[in-house]
């Protein structure tokens, strides 16, 4: 029975690998196509001697940097995926990381994000690299999903309960879609019509590696509310 398990979980892994190359692959593949074509396009233009040749080079130069940023993006988000595990734990206060992140936004107009963190230090003992990336792309998916909005509003609150720190990050966007809601943290799953979809599930996979947990409530046309709960000391 021992040795079923076993087999079942490797089996379990193995299909998730699988599964992620072929997401790897699909990415790639994407941006690719309107490369070539841009190339093929500006190649026949220079052929036939066109009269636009050097504002055709400026269109394709555009596009050829906008799909080398978007590879770099892809890049970028499958090895911070897939380093999830590899950890620098220590101690810190996490409002530390949570208030350097709220004065990166200070200077954006279009934004109001009140921090309502607790007064005094919350002692956390976790990878701060990954935590900071953790509160990064929730506050980056909540301005994302104000998309639309007169008034982009982030509210970011605290409470402790016993021997934890609960933090919420609140939107008024417009909520997430009954449909999606059982698969907002699955990798590869996105609500946007770019990007890896693998933010929610990094931000699982380290909240649960440092102890903790994360989980969401939405109501349509209000807004959502992410939580990540985390083990603290003292």
């Amino acid at each position: 029975l021992e040795d079923s398990a076993a087999a079942l979980a490797r089996s379990e892994r193995e299909g998730a690998w699988r599964e992620m190359a072929r997401q790897v692959a699909h990415e790639i593949k994407n941006p690719l196509t309107p490369m070539k074509l841009s190339i093929q396009y500006l190649q026949k233009s220079i052929d036939n001697n066109a009269g636009n040749v050097k504002e055709l080079m400026a269109n394709v130069s555009k596009t050829l940097i906008e799909q080398i940023d978007h590879l770099s993006k892809i890049a970028f988000d499958f090895s911070q995926f897939a380093n999830i595990g590899n950890t620098n734990i220590e101690t810190f206060d996490i409002n530390e990381v949570i208030r350097s992140l709220g004065d990166l936004y200070k200077v954006n107009n279009e934004i109001e994000l009140v921090l309502n963190t607790l007064p005094e230090k919350v002692m956390v003992k976790a990878d701060k690299t990954q935590m900071n990336r953790l509160f990064t792309n929730l506050i980056q998916n909540a301005i994302e999903a104000c998309e639309g909005k007169e008034k982009c509003r982030i509210e970011l609150d605290e409470i402790r309960p016993d021997g934890w720190i609960r933090i919420s990050i609140k939107d008024n966007g417009e909520g997430i879609p009954a449909a999606m809601q059982s698969k907002i943290f699955v990798p590869n799953f996105t609500t946007k019509s770019s990007g890896t979809g693998l933010g929610l599930a990094m931000c699982k996979g380290i909240a649960e590696q440092a102890g903790g947990k994360i989980w969401f409530e939405t109501t349509g046309g209000q807004g959502s509310v992410f939580y990540v709960e985390l083990p603290v000391l003292g």
